[in-house]
C-alpha cells in the first residue's frame, strides 16, 4: 500500500522538478545570451507580462475555455451518437465512416474560412470547428471500443434473448467505456487548440485573438503571456477529464 501511495507522489515530485529546470535553463539562456523578445524572451519578463495584463488575459481565457467546452461537449455527443447509430445499425458503417473519413482528412483549420463566413466571427463559429475537431476523434474512439467486445459474450446474452439495445446497454457500453473516455481525454487539447487557431483568423476575443493582436504590435512577450494562459487552460481541462476518468474507472 505505501508502493502505491509513494508512486503518484514521486511522479509529482519529478513533474515539478523537470519543470523548475527547464524555467531554470530558459530564463539562464534568455539573460546570459541577451536574446531578443523576439527569439525567446525571459520567463520572469512574461510573467510580468502577463500580470500587467492578467484581466485582460483572464477574460480571454475565459472567452476561449467557453468555446472549446462547448465544442467539447457537442463534438462528444456527436462521436457517441454516431457510433451508436452504427452498433444498432451496422449498415450505415459503410456510409457514415467514409465521409467521417473524408471530412476529416483535411486539417480542420481548411474549413476555417468557410465556417467563418457561414457562421460569422462570434462564438458559434468556433463551437464548430471544435465539435468537428472533436467529434472524429471521439467515434473513432467509441468504435473501437464497442468492437472489442467478446463476441462469445453477445451470443450468450442473445441466446438468452436480450435485443441489440440490451447487448449495447448492458455489454457494448461498459466494454466501450476505457476507449472513450481515453479518447475523451486526448481531445482536450485539441478541443483548445483548434478555438484558439480559429480565434486567429477571427474573432471578437479569446487568447487567440490576443495572439494575434499582440503580434500585429510586435509585443512579443504578450504572446509568450498568451501561450502560458493557454497551456494553463489545456492542462486544467485534461486534468479535469483524467480525474473523471480516474473516478469513472475507478476498477482499473
Amino acid at each position: 500500500m505505501s508502493r502505491a501511495f509513494a508512486s503518484p507522489s514521486l511522479a509529482v515530485q519529478r513533474g515539478i522538478l523537470g519543470a523548475v529546470l527547464l524555467v531554470a535553463c530558459w530564463e539562464g539562456a534568455a539573460r546570459g545570451l541577451h536574446l531578443p523578445a523576439y527569439v525567446l524572451p525571459a520567463v520572469s519578463d512574461i510573467l510580468a507580462g502577463l500580470w500587467s495584463k492578467r484581466a485582460t488575459l483572464i477574460d480571454a481565457a475565459g472567452y476561449t475555455l467557453l468555446e472549446a467546452l462547448v465544442g467539447y461537449g457537442l463534438g462528444c455527443l456527436i462521436g457517441i451518437g454516431l457510433a451508436v447509430a452504427i452498433a444498432l445499425v451496422p449498415a450505415l458503417r459503410s456510409a457514415i465512416l467514409p465521409l467521417a473519413t473524408a471530412i476529416n482528412s483535411v486539417p480542420v483549420v481548411g474549413y476555417s474560412p468557410l465556417i467563418l463566413l457561414w457562421f460569422g466571427i462570434g462564438v458559434s463559429s468556433k463551437i464548430v470547428m471544435v465539435a468537428m475537431a472533436v467529434s472524429f476523434t471521439i467515434l473513432l474512439s467509441m468504435l473501437a471500443g464497442l468492437d472489442r467486445v467478446d463476441r462469445r459474450a453477445v451470443d450468450l446474452m442473445k441466446s438468452f434473448g436480450a435485443s441489440r439495445f440490451g447487448v449495447l446497454w448492458r455489454l457494448r457500453l461498459p466494454t466501450a467505456l476505457p476507449l472513450l473516455l481515453a479518447g475523451m481525454r486526448v481531445s482536450t487539447v485539441r478541443s483548445v487548440i483548434v478555438a484558439i487557431v480559429t480565434e486567429m483568423l477571427g474573432a471578437h476575443g479569446g487568447l487567440g485573438w490576443v495572439i494575434y493582436q499582440a503580434v500585429l504590435q510586435i509585443d512579443f512577450v504578450q504572446v509568450w503571456a498568451a501561450i502560458f494562459v493557454a497551456s494553463a487552460a489545456s492542462l486544467a481541462f485534461f486534468g479535469l477529464i483524467g480525474f473523471l476518468e480516474r473516478k469513472i474507472l475507478f476498477w482499473t
